[in-house]
């Protein structure tokens, strides 16, 4: 992809030696209990200091305050893992078995400050039946969420995305 990743923040310290085997600086800014405004106003002072050009919430759980979603508005990217509007939140899968659909997705988003709402860059789907454990539909998701992320970042990161209020036009 067109980038360079500038740093990982993360609220967990898993993957810090993968990140910096390959060179990358690691933040590890985890969120503690009654301490989310310091958590927020650390995330706030790593951005200004790297300025980044896109930041990419994967896997990262939590809602953002609306000063960083306004200070960085169309510049924040999530992946949610279920075709939005549907099943916004936490555990769509969950969501999803309990409705007994027949098709899972993911959609890549911009973030805004109502939750899983921001405008959609790309989604895809899978389809699933009634044999499909909430353990497969989590599987299948994960697939497809690394797909719809990687797409939505190359749009975003080739400038082929417009947003246009709570939409976007999507140059393929």
């Amino acid at each position: 992809m067109p980038c360079e990743i500038a740093a990982v923040v993360s609220n967990h310290d898993d993957l810090r030696g993968y990140v910096e085997w390959h060179g990358i600086p690691y933040h590890h800014l985890p969120v503690e209990a009654g301490a989310r405004a310091a958590h927020f106003d650390a995330i706030a002072e790593v951005f200004a200091d790297l300025n980044p050009d896109v930041v990419v919430l994967a896997r990262y759980m939590q809602i953002l305050p609306g000063h960083l979603c306004q200070n960085y508005a169309g510049r924040l990217i999530n992946i949610h893992h279920s075709f939005l509007p549907a099943f916004a939140g936490a555990r769509p899968y969950h969501q999803a078995a309990e409705r007994g659909v027949k098709l899972i997705g993911a959609t890549c988003h911009y973030v805004t400050e109502e939750l899983d709402a921001g405008p959609i860059i790309d989604q895809d789907i899978a389809r699933i039946s009634h044999h499909d454990s909430v353990d497969d539909m989590v599987r299948k998701g994960k697939d497809i969420e690394k797909i719809v992320l990687a797409r939505g970042l190359r749009f975003h990161l080739e400038d082929r995305v417009l947003i246009h209020g709570n939409k976007t036009v999507v140059f393929e």
